[in-house]
C-alpha cells in the first residue's frame, strides 16, 4: 500500500471536517454541549465532524475499521484501522481558546503508518507517513537539538477522568518548574506532540491519554527524529495511557525523571 498516497487522501478527508468545524466555531453561540463526565465534554460538532471523517476515510480503504472517540463506528478492521479524534481539545473549542485540532491516524496491525493533525489556531497541517519524514504545511520539520532537561521546554496535560496519580503528577510539575527551561500546558495532546515534532517543545508527558489523542502525533514525531515511550521507558504507550515523548536527545533523562517522581505501576 502506498502510504504517501494514503496520507494525501487523509489530508483531503481531514480538510472536509476542518471546513465544517471552522464554520461551527465561528457560529458557536448556540453550541450544544453534553457532559460525558466531569471535565469531559462532547458537542454536536465533535459528532458530526467524526461522521464526516468516517464517511470520507471509509472511501479510501473500505475494509478498514475505526477507533474513534465519539463511537461513530466501532467496526474493527482485521489489518487496517483508522484512529480518529475529531476535536482534540474540545473544552478549548467550546470556549474559543486555541489550540484544538483534528487528529487522524491509520494503523496497520497496530503500527501507525500515516498520521495527519490540523491545528486550528495557527492553521497548520502536520503530517507524515511511514518512511516519509515529517511535514508541516508542505515543509519538512525536525525535532530540536536540546540535549538536557535543564535546557528543555516541556509540555504536559492535565488529567480529566483519572485522578489516581494527581499528587504525584503535581509533584512532577513542581520538579520541572524548578529543573527545566519551562513548563507549558495547552489542552490538546495532539498539538503538544506536533510541537515537539517541529522543535517548538523539547518534550511532552501526560497520563490518562487515549490512542486517538496521540496516534497521529507519535508517527509525526518519530519521523521528525523524536522518541516516545511509556513512563517506564517501554513501548506500551499507544493503548497504555501514559506517554513520554521528546526530541530523543533528552528521552532517557526525561523518562528517568518522570518515573522517579511519579513512581507509577
Amino acid at each position: 500500500m502506498d502510504f504517501n498516497d494514503i496520507c494525501l487522501k487523509t489530508r483531503e478527508a481531514v480538510g472536509k471536517a476542518v471546513e465544517y468545524i471552522e464554520y461551527q466555531h465561528e457560529n458557536r453561540s448556540n453550541l450544544e454541549v453534553e457532559a460525558k463526565g466531569r471535565q469531559n465534554y462532547v458537542t454536536v460538532v465533535d459528532r458530526e465532524a467524526e461522521r464526516i471523517l468516517v464517511a470520507k476515510l471509509g472511501e479510501i480503504i473500505p475494509e478498514a475499521g475505526f477507533i474513534a472517540e465519539e463511537g461513530t463506528s466501532s467496526r474493527k478492521g482485521r489489518i487496517y484501522n483508522w484512529i480518529i479524534d475529531p476535536i482534540d481539545g474540545t473544552t478549548n473549542f467550546i470556549h474559543g481558546v486555541p489550540p484544538f485540532a483534528v487528529s487522524v491516524a491509520l494503523a496497520e496491525n497496530d503500527e501507525v503508518v500515516s498520521g495527519v493533525i490540523y491545528e486550528f489556531g495557527l492553521r497548520e497541517y502536520f503530517y507524515s507517513w511511514k518512511g516519509g519524514g515529517a511535514w508541516m504545511n508542505g515543509k519538512p520539520i525536525s525535532v530540536s537539538k536540546v540535549a538536557s532537561v535543564k535546557d528543555a521546554l516541556i509540555a504536559t496535560g492535565f488529567p480529566y477522568t483519572n485522578f489516581d496519580y494527581l499528587t504525584e503528577f503535581m509533584n512532577s510539575m513542581r520538579w520541572f518548574m524548578k529543573h527545566s527551561h519551562g513548563l507549558r500546558r495547552m489542552g490538546s495532546a495532539a498539538t503538544d506532540i506536533a510541537y515537539v515534532a517541529c522543535g517548538r517543545y523539547d518534550g511532552f508527558y501526560e497520563y490518562g491519554l487515549n490512542a486517538w489523542d496521540i496516534a497521529a502525533g507519535i508517527l509525526i514525531l518519530k519521523e521528525a527524529g523524536g522518541a516516545a515511550s511509556d513512563f517506564k521507558g517501554q513501548d506500551n504507550y499507544l493503548f497504555g495511557g501514559k506517554l513520554i515523548c521528546s526530541n530523543g536527545l533528552i528521552q532517557e533523562e526525561f523518562v528517568n525523571a518522570v518515573n522517579r517522581i511519579m513512581e507509577t505501576e
